[in-house]
């Protein structure tokens, strides 16, 4: 059956990539949740989306610029006005540590951040804080194929996903590149590309699926998962989709 990750955390219902958000998520009972990772100045994998500061916290800036210590002092929440408890820019420790704590036993999607930026060595830390004992599924993903093969190189056993917009050309390279395992491709190509998904064998899980009729053909096109902002949503229409299916059988 198809798999709910929730993306971001709950971007639709928390601050983005917050400790809150995962802690939602993985209490609500979904399949994965996917977060994103920069490395900071002095070298520590810290999880938000953007390259910049501005639109998810009270700082400027580029990340790269400030030390830990320093972006722990913003304020990751504030923006989101339905939300008032203050929120932190999380590390990755901090992350696994509350998928740990809560026992969670799905996928944590990391998407490396190096699609604009080049982070020197942040393929090296990432697999080995995901050394330690932990109770989930790791995987990576990235819109950068140098990434994914530098991850490959240094760790053949953990899945691996390509980030896409998507060009039939581009579902031929993934076919065979070794790298990969899978794609995540953005949705809305996934509806003009049925033909050329029609014979691809690696796993597919689109994104960002956030309405009811994209997460129904989801169900019925059985992709292995989908990314949506409103994982609770997503859970009852699948919950709702697996009785219509008993129904008619």
């Amino acid at each position: 059956m198809t798999k709910i990750f929730a993306h971001r955390g709950s971007k639709g219902t928390h601050p983005e990539n917050t400790l809150a958000a995962f802690q939602h998520s993985v209490e609500l009972g979904v399949d994965g949740i996917e977060l994103d990772v920069h490395l900071t100045k002095d070298q520590q994998l810290v999880v938000i989306h953007d390259e910049r500061l501005e639109r998810t916290t009270n700082g400027t800036g580029f990340i790269y610029e400030y030390t830990l210590a320093e972006l722990k002092q913003l304020d990751a929440s504030s923006w989101f006005s339905i939300y008032d408890d203050v929120q932190r820019i999380p590390t990755l420790q901090e992350v696994i540590t509350l998928c740990n704590r809560l026992g969670f036993t799905g996928i944590v999607n990391i998407e490396v951040k190096t699609d604009q930026i080049h982070y020197p060595l942040i393929e090296e830390r990432l697999v080995e804080l995901l050394q330690q004992k932990k109770t989930f599924i790791p995987m990576y993903s990235s819109f950068n194929l140098l990434t994914l093969e530098r991850l490959y190189e240094l760790d053949k056993t953990t899945n691996k996903a390509w980030i896409m917009e998507g060009t039939a050309s581009t579902v031929d390279f993934a076919s065979y590149f070794q790298a990969i395992d899978s794609i995540h491709p953005n949705f809305e190509w996934v509806i003009k590309a049925q033909e050329e998904l029609f014979e691809f064998t690696k796993l597919i899980r689109p994104w960002t699926v956030n309405q009811e009729s994209e997460m129904w053909m989801c169900f019925e096109k059985q992709f292995e998962a989908f990314h949506t902002d409103y994982p609770e949503k997503a859970l009852a229409i699948k919950e709702r989709y697996q009785q219509s299916r008993l129904v008619t059988q």
